[in-house]
């Protein structure tokens, strides 16, 4: 297979213009290292990232099922893999990262019900986002759908430029490789 012509920009080569984001998040994961090639963008993603990933309405629990769903929809081996560490570390059991695969009980179910109708259908059914906003609130289903959305974008640039999983998280998916797999049973 071709290199990718937009590895994960090295700490040698990071640009200067963004010097101060290499120390932050950016530097922490190959994804924000390849998103480096183009310094302005990454630039202008970190305050979108702050709200999506860290400040949302949802909180980290209900991040955590509405990105590994929408990474397991992309086919995305790389957000699958990190975001089962972070759910993990979070506490979720691995049945309940298993159920996320499926269509699980209660809010996870309502939840990967709403990531698969934005995929499938670009959008949510009056009665999908009124049930939705009962169980989560308006400003969480707002949330949801932008992180859908931010998440989709991060899975055409990973999948585009083939970024490989970072070093701790494939140590990590080595203890259980079929849980970390995006297609647990094959030999990826």
């Amino acid at each position: 297979m071709p290199s990718s012509p937009c590895p994960p920009v090295s700490d040698a080569d990071w640009p200067e213009e963004i010097a101060d984001l290499r120390e932050g998040f950016a530097g922490a994961l190959n994804v924000y290292r390849t998103m480096a090639h183009h310094p302005a963008l990454l630039e202008a993603w970190a305050p979108l990232r702050q709200h999506v990933v860290k400040e949302n309405a949802l909180g980290p629990e209900l991040t955590e099922v509405v990105i590994l769903r929408a990474g397991l929809r992309m086919g995305s081996a790389y957000e699958w893999a990190h975001h089962v560490s972070r759910a993990l570390a979070q506490g979720f059991s691995e049945q309940r990262i298993t159920a996320i695969r499926g269509t699980p009980e209660g809010v996870d179910g309502l939840i990967v019900n709403a990531v698969d109708a934005l995929f499938d259908e670009r959008m949510l059914a009056q009665e999908q986002e009124a049930e939705l906003a009962e169980a989560i609130g308006r400003k969480a289903v707002i949330d949801l759908i932008a992180m859908v959305g931010f998440y989709s974008v991060l899975g055409y640039l990973l999948k585009t430029y083939d970024t490989p999983i970072d070093d701790a998280i494939q140590q990590q998916a080595q203890k259980q490789p079929a849980l970390f797999s995006i297609a647990p049973g094959s030999s990826s």
